[in-house]
């Protein structure tokens, strides 16, 4: 078995270990280290046309999660989880933006702005074209593949998650200041460790059978 094989057995392990927590140990925190790691794997992330339109937010403060628990139907993973990662897309995608985005891929390359002129028009001709709902929806989809980047990447360190959409995301936006910010909560994922009191983790898990989910044509 070559070391690729092996490589993708220990992830697919990973995955399998992972559940949507229910209940964490309220006693157990990240620590810096691991925290950082969670972020830059969150940093990695690929996204349509590298344009990231999104925030994460690490919510730390007790305060505040107790406040965000109250508009997410009580749910106690919102406090007891070590932290709460916000994933908040931009309600809209500006010139600004863009033209902030082109200028840094200069900056890490070391390349012209007049080089990054194609690419340029394509993102005013597509994305800033877009109706503004649409707009929001392509951004929240990228929000998304951040967060599943994230459920992995704490699989392989061993570290729970319990991705949600059960909040008002209205409330989270008005408690996290975020609509001046440009800025509208698109999903919520609390991180931490599991509690040796959560039944899920003990279930079996379940998924479609690969017949019926992959279709090879």
């Amino acid at each position: 078995m070559n070391s690729e094989v092996k490589t993708q057995n220990t992830y697919n392990e990973d995955l399998n270990w992972r559940y949507a927590t229910k209940k964490f140990d309220a006693s157990k925190k990240l620590s810096q280290e691991e925290l950082e790691q969670i972020l830059e794997s969150i940093q990695l992330t690929a996204s349509s046309y590298g344009l990231q339109p999104y925030e994460v937010i690490v919510v730390e403060n007790e305060e505040i999660r107790e406040k965000l628990k109250a508009v997410a139907w009580n749910q106690t993973q919102v406090t007891d989880a070590s932290h709460l990662l916000v994933f908040a897309n931009l309600t809209k995608v500006t010139e600004g933006y863009v033209h902030n985005y082109l200028d840094n891929i200069a900056n890490t390359r070391n390349i012209s702005r007049e080089d990054l002129k194609g690419m340029e028009d394509m993102i005013k001709n597509t994305v800033l074209q877009l109706p503004a709902q649409a707009q929001e929806i392509w951004a929240a989809k990228q929000a998304y593949i951040a967060l599943g980047n994230l459920l992995s990447s704490a699989a392989n360190l061993k570290i729970d998650t319990c991705p949600m959409e059960g909040f008002d995301a209205e409330k989270f936006d008005e408690i996290l200041g975020l609509k001046e910010r440009n800025l509208t909560t698109a999903v919520i994922a609390p991180i931490g460790f599991r509690s040796s009191e959560d039944y899920y983790q003990d279930l079996a898990k379940v998924r479609k059978a690969k017949s019926d989910l992959i279709e090879i044509i």
